[in-house]
């Protein structure tokens, strides 16, 4: 038996012929990662929102009295706008006059989404829940709509009784979407 060390070595078309499927597998999984994480983008969006909502409905249950949801931030309170793109507070409306005080408690706060628009209607900036866990007015939607797209778009359906259901909404206005 003789063994040869002469010859063993990866020749320059072997390593041209690897690099050139390595390449062609690249080039088709980034457009399926692109779409995974735009998904995943929406899914969390959705999902924060979503779920402070339902804390807000099961806090003012909880405290007897008025807890509201609206677009803004911590230190700033509600901005009154109908983009909730740049996050969200949910309080205990002790004084009622919808707008957060130092002394009312703080219950929840959503993050700014950068790749996902988030707006209610512009007749609907704020979202209040009542003791019984109903909201007053018509039924409310917040419309969500990511870099996948409408036909990916999704809203949260808060009916007058504070029922809050998840929906797609492929006919979102594609002006609504980010870019």
């Amino acid at each position: 038996m003789q063994i040869r060390a002469h010859g063993t070595g990866t020749t320059v078309l072997e390593l041209m012929a690897t690099l050139a499927i390595a390449a062609i597998l690249l080039a088709l999984a980034v457009p399926s990662w692109e779409s995974f994480t735009n998904r995943q983008h929406m899914k969390a969006a959705l999902a924060a929102l979503h779920n402070d909502l339902v804390a807000a409905r099961s806090q003012a249950v909880h405290r007897s009295s008025v807890v509201q949801a609206c677009s803004g931030s911590p230190s700033n309170g509600c901005t009154g706008n109908h983009d909730w793109s740049d996050g969200w507070i949910v309080f205990e409306d002790v004084n009622g006059d919808r707008q957060r005080q130092q002394s009312e408690p703080m219950l929840r706060h959503g993050m700014p989404v950068e790749t996902v628009a988030i707006r209610s209607p512009a007749s609907r900036t704020e979202l209040r829940f009542f003791p019984d866990g109903g909201t007053p007015g018509s039924n409310a939607s917040l419309s969500l709509c990511g870099l996948g797209g409408p036909e990916k778009a999704h809203k949260l359906v808060i009916s007058n009784i504070g029922r809050i259901r998840r929906d797609r909404f492929p006919g979102i206005d594609p002006a609504l979407c980010p870019d």
